[in-house]
């Protein structure tokens, strides 16, 4: 199916690339500002973090603000790429998009349960995602993404209980100009841009862009022959703006990526498995013989697999959205119809092994997501100045979430092939009503009361029928079961705080604010009677206090923020095992909480020249941790110890330096570091799921034509230490431990065009 996907869309990529190498060698007739012009440019940054255009600087918010084109630039294009360059976002990879989420100061939300939202919001141009797989999407042609951390469920939404990203699109140009963008890198991969933007008319805009893009991979199949963990993807976003006059603005939007990835599951770390908390090793034999029989040596650089079949998983992520922009007055009435879809096929080796013997079954999974969503949302915003500024509104979603999941198990028994199968279908739906608001009270000019809230009901329904040809069970199958249920649910998010402007370019802020998110179903393929009850909802009480500032010229920029946040119902994953193979349930895992101190700073010391960095110490750990009493009192002590995907420290360097060459063109150098802290990714503590403390390595030298209408030619290298690591480390379904491999996992070389006309 991987060799039908390249051929189909072979002469699209073809026609795609000679338009691009044409572009490249043609005069350059018009460009926005290049990327790599954020390297002299000392203007203020923007950010809509609270529904209005402000100051990052006077927003009393933790947050950071990246711009897309300088993401594109180094091939940062998703936002498992960026989190590697904010310290406070990590990200879980996975075999499938519904199984990656995002986590903001530790905190996140790790389940495939269509019952359950993330604890981390993802916004695009103001739509809310409903499920943590929907955000995986590629950033395509964006104008900026905005890391806000903390609860921020007042405008955003009630699954913003730990922070949200928020996903800005390009406006249209307003000239008429071109965009191509070529990338190519080592190992194959390559990603092709192309967009026009400008005026159609005097009232009209519009901007549009496409991509393709492809990678083999960098994992080798020895059953195959194939290199896997790579992809194919293609996709095109649009914006038409209408503006019949200064106060009424109508923007209709829309966006559409597909994805193919044959991401494996078991590039196997260790055929054995280490206990928590008594370090007792338990080995594998059987799963030894099998790698050692393909040749492949289990490690923590391990780039090889040897599963019967390629993983295939196929992603259709797509939206619209209709805006209007009204003023009424010195008001604006804002409104936001919004619907996404998504539909995800994902056909997978159970057991990541390519031979079948009497220790390891065999399988086979197939499974199908389908979700729909609808949204509205009605906000009024108050003119700034007065004694109270204010965004009031009304919210409504809804979104229904159809999965089917199939399981083909074969064991050997007594010399013979024995085959059994599971088939569950379930469905979870789920209804939003909201009103919400945020008000500044300017006691003086210079000194703020911040007030807002919001009041949330949620209708959750879930229906579940699995089917199985075994009537006692088998490994990875349960028997038949079938149950249906439904909850609901009115609560509240609360945000509280002060703000003082101690000079113009420098202000102190400190917050309350409390955080929800809704209740929650644990529906999955292996759903079975201690599933049906709803879980609580999770909610934080989190106190943040910040200090944020800039020099008048720009030239440096600075923000702290210290927060202690307090989650209770930590809704989260935990592990047991069914006929020795292992089984994931969500459960209301106890209390959890998150502490630390966060700081950004970008200094500007000499004209061309840009440093940045930016630093996070964060103790985010389990503070009573409740066992569920399906696991019989089978829980290891977990209290004190770190959550997963949190770790204790992250830092992050940037430098850039514009070298005029001529009054028009100039060398642009650029280099940055990331390192982390030793990372837990499993909330059972086990010793061999652990990431040890590793640190990223990257620059790129870039000719850039500092016209108005001009290009950029930029090469990059990642990783140059050449420093191995995994983003993830999980047991297998059936035996050993594996390690997802990242696309910079070895050292690679790129070229990146960036071209307007």
């Amino acid at each position: 199916m991987l060799q039908e996907s390249k051929v189909a869309y072979r002469p699209l990529r073809l026609a795609l690339l000679a338009g691009a190498a044409l572009a490249a060698i043609a005069p350059a007739h018009a460009q926005e500002a290049p990327a790599a012009a954020t390297a002299q440019n000392n203007d203020e940054i923007v950010v809509t973090a609270r529904f209005r255009e402000e100051s990052l600087t006077d927003v009393p918010i933790a947050i950071t603000a990246l711009d897309g084109d300088a993401l594109a630039a180094r091939n940062l294009n998703t936002l498992q790429d960026i989190a590697q360059t904010v310290p406070t976002l990590d990200f879980r990879s996975g075999s499938s998009n519904k199984d990656r989420s995002t986590f903001i100061r530790g905190i996140g939300t790790i389940t495939t349960s269509p019952g359950v939202e993330p604890s981390v919001a993802t916004v695009i141009d103001g739509v809310v995602l409903a499920r943590p797989g929907q955000s995986t999407l590629d950033l395509l042609d964006i104008e900026r993404v905005e890391v806000l951390r903390g609860p921020q469920g007042t405008l955003f939404g009630k699954n913003a209980s730990a922070g949200v990203i928020n996903i800005v699109s390009k406006a249209p140009a307003a000239a008429l100009g071109f965009n191509a963008q070529l990338g190519y890198y080592e190992g194959d991969e390559y990603r092709v841009r192309l967009g026009a933007s400008g005026p159609l008319g005097d009232d009209w805009g519009f901007a549009v862009t496409g991509l393709i893009g492809g990678y083999k991979g960098n994992v080798r199949n020895v059953t195959t022959g194939d290199w896997v963990n790579g992809y194919d993807r293609q996709g095109v976003r649009a914006k038409l703006v209408y503006e019949p006059a200064q106060n009424l603005k109508f923007t209709l939007a829309g966006d559409y990526v597909f994805t193919y990835e044959n991401v494996p599951t078991g590039v196997f770390a260790a055929t054995s498995r280490v206990a928590y908390p008594t370090g007792a090793v338990t080995t594998n034999p059987g799963l030894a013989a099998v790698l050692a029989g393909s040749g492949i040596v289990a490690g923590p650089n391990n780039t090889e697999v040897a599963p019967s079949f390629d993983a295939d998983v196929r992603d259709k992520n797509f939206g619209a959205s209709f805006t209007a922009e009204i003023g009424l007055g010195e008001h604006t009435l804002t409104s936001i119809t919004g619907y996404r879809g998504w539909k995800n096929r994902q056909h997978q080796d159970w057991d990541s092994t390519g031979t079948l013997t009497a220790a390891i079954a065999r399988g086979e999974d197939l499974g199908t997501v389908d979700s729909d969503q609808f949204s509205q949302e009605l906000r009024l915003t108050s003119p700034k100045g007065k004694l109270i500024d204010y965004v009031v509104g009304v919210y409504y979603f809804k979104t229904i979430a159809r999965e089917r999941y199939q399981r083909d198990v074969t064991r050997l028994v007594a010399g013979a092939q024995v085959s059994d199968q599971g088939v569950a279908n379930y469905r979870t739906d789920l209804t939003n009503y909201s009103v919400f608001g945020e008000a500044n009270v300017n006691f003086t000019p210079e000194f703020r009361a911040i007030l807002g809230g919001r009041l949330i009901h949620d209708d959750l329904e879930y229906r579940h029928a699995r089917v199985a040809t075994t009537a006692t069970g088998v490994a990875g199958i349960r028997p038949n079961y079938a149950s249906s249920g439904k909850t609901d649910r009115t609560d509240y998010s609360l945000r509280a705080g002060l703000q003082y402007d101690i000079s113009d370019r420098l202000n102190l802020y400190a917050t309350y604010s409390r955080g929800y998110k809704g209740p929650a179903y644990n529906v999955f393929f292996n759903m079975q009677a201690f599933d049906v009850d709803p879980l609580a909802p999770e909610t934080s009480n989190s106190y943040e206090a910040g200090l944020k500032g800039a020099t008048a010229d720009g030239a440096v920029s600075f923000s702290l923020a210290a927060y202690v946040t307090k989650f209770s119902g930590f809704q989260a994953n935990f592990q047991d095992t069914y006929l020795g193979t292992l089984v994931t349930r969500l459960i209301n895992a106890g209390d959890v909480s998150s502490r630390g101190v966060e700081g950004d700073l970008t200094v500007r010391p000499i004209p061309g020249l840009k440093l940045t960095s930016a630093i996070a110490y964060n103790d985010a750990h389990i503070d009573r941790f409740l066992c569920p009493a399906s696991a019989g009192g089978a829980c290891a002590n977990v209290d004190g110890q770190p959550l997963p995907f949190a770790p204790k420290w992250k830092i992050h360097v940037d430098a850039a330096y514009r070298v005029p060459l001529t009054e028009t063109l100039g060398l642009d150098l650029q280099t940055d570091f990331s390192a982390k802290g030793e990372t837990q990714y499993a909330i059972t503590q086990t010793p061999d799921t652990v990431q040890p403390t590793y640190g990223i390595w990257n620059a790129s030298i870039g000719l850039v034509s500092d016209t108005d209408k001009g290009w950029e030619i930029r090469a990059v290298v990642k990783n140059i230490a050449n420093k191995h690591y995994s983003p993830f480390i999980a047991y297998g379904a059936v035996a050993g431990v594996s390690r997802f491999v990242p696309r910079d996992n070895d050292r690679y070389f790129g070229v990146n065009a960036n071209l307007n006309f």
